[in-house]
């Protein structure tokens, strides 16, 4: 169905009017009705107001050009299910369990391969195949991409060890050894550190992908290590409960 075609259908189940469409969208008679003929479509800030008025994704109203596919856990997406942020309006990059009100429900990639395949193993498609598949599939989207140029899961896995390996060789004083890495988004991780000048800094992008783990500290007490890693470097650190306090241990490029 053609843009021209959608905005009629919608306009005309909710019983309103091109007069009615048009002071709602803040245009003329004049343009509802160009939309309607086909001589022009709404421009983009149009689109997302006529998106929030009949509850449907601009890509309904465009007439579906793209397959919509959730950047987090690669579900096909329908407007029913396609996530919207705080003001209401539709992000139509994930779907409403990956992303709500703003907010990313995700950070850590292992977490959502339980839950995927808790939802998605049955018979013909058992658990063992579900996690191999969605460890292929999930690192070429877009929210978990920075390691897209490894090619597939095994390559992934072995970057893993290696770098584990690195971070071990570092032999950083009550740092257990590094077991296992999972990826996580920025902003979860991203901590502020206080340099000596007094100046805070932060040294992660709250939208990359890191691959990270929380250790316990040898010595005992209420402080943990924080591992994040890239292609680019290492970091440690350390913190209190829920990230208070964090003193930059090591930044170490590779």
């Amino acid at each position: 169905m053609e843009t021209k075609d959608m905005i009629l259908k919608l306009r005309t189940r909710a019983g309103l009017s091109q007069d009615e469409l048009a002071e709602k969208v803040f245009v003329t008679r004049q343009a509802v009705s160009r939309w309607e003929n086909g001589e022009t479509i709404p421009n983009t800030e149009t689109l997302k107001l006529l998106s929030a008025l009949f509850d449907v994704s601009i890509n309904t109203l465009l007439g579906s050009p793209r397959r919509l596919v959730c950047q987090c856990c690669g579900m096909p997406l329908e407007d029913a299910i396609i996530s919207k942020e705080k003001d209401g309006f539709f992000n139509e990059d994930y779907c409403k369990w990956c992303y709500a009100d703003g907010e990313y429900l995700y950070h850590d990639m292992d977490d959502l391969i339980e839950v995927c395949t808790n939802h998605m193993a049955n018979e013909t498609f058992p658990p063992e195949q579900v996690r191999a598949y969605l460890k292929e599939m999930l690192p070429k989207l877009n929210y978990w991409k920075t390691y897209q140029n490894l090619d597939g899961a095994e390559a992934f896995d072995e970057f893993k060890k290696k770098l584990m390996g690195e971070i071990n060789a570092l032999q950083i004083e009550g740092m257990p050894k590094v077991e296992s890495l999972n990826a996580l988004v920025g902003g979860y991780i991203n901590l502020e550190y206080r340099l000596p000048n007094g100046k805070s800094v932060k040294f992660l992008e709250d939208g990359a992908t890191y691959l990270g783990t929380q250790l316990e500290c040898e010595f005992g007490g209420d402080r943990c290590f924080g591992v994040a890693a890239n292609m680019d470097f290492i970091l440690v650190c350390t913190y209190e409960e829920q990230g208070a306090n964090p003193e930059l241990v090591l930044y170490k490029k590779r």
